[in-house]
């Protein structure tokens, strides 16, 4: 058997999160407004992770008139329904990305510099689906955001940083 290769994913592929968060938003007694589908709209539209304040700058230079409200709760309603992830690549900024019927993507994040870089993971994504299916769930994705100190921030890639023995703390002592 072999294994088929992923579908790619275009704005044509993602019109059913249209009826997806039409369906959510019913059952939760909301209703599609034409705000909520120019804000799906523009999420679709953007390639990768995005901040709220670049969504509403982005949609407002494209002539939507939209409130800084609006896009909080609507990216908050698509984050429950399960069409967009929030990532926080460093404490300053929450960003968020489209997850909703893409493969999952995984992120190491230098906690120096905030520099991120991408990476797959067959063997994370097989021990997911083999948790899953031990506790009797069906996986439907995941997100993985490593922090660490990229080589080249802490110069010579396997050398031990330097310490300045100044500036360590003294209350480490019994």
């Amino acid at each position: 058997m072999t294994e088929e290769s992923p579908i790619e994913i275009t704005p044509r592929t993602l019109m059913p999160l249209c009826s997806v968060f039409r369906r959510f938003l019913r059952n939760h007694g909301l209703k599609y407004t034409v705000e909520r589908a120019d804000v799906l709209q523009a999420i679709i539209d953007h390639d990768g992770p995005f901040e709220a304040e670049e969504l509403l700058l982005d949609m407002r230079n494209r002539g939507h008139r939209v409130s800084k409200a609006t896009i909080y709760r609507t990216l908050r309603l698509l984050q429950e329904a399960g069409i967009i992830t929030q990532a926080l690549f460093d404490s300053k900024q929450a960003h968020f990305q489209l997850i909703y019927g893409k493969q999952p993507r995984d992120v190491m994040v230098c906690m120096r510099t905030g520099r991120t870089i991408d990476f797959q993971s067959p063997e994370l994504v097989a021990l997911r689906d083999r948790i899953c299916l031990e506790l009797g769930w069906s996986p439907v994705g995941h997100r993985l955001q490593v922090f660490a100190m990229s080589p080249e921030e802490d110069g010579v890639a396997g050398e031990e940083p330097e310490i300045d023995a100044a500036s360590t703390s003294e209350d480490t002592e019994g």
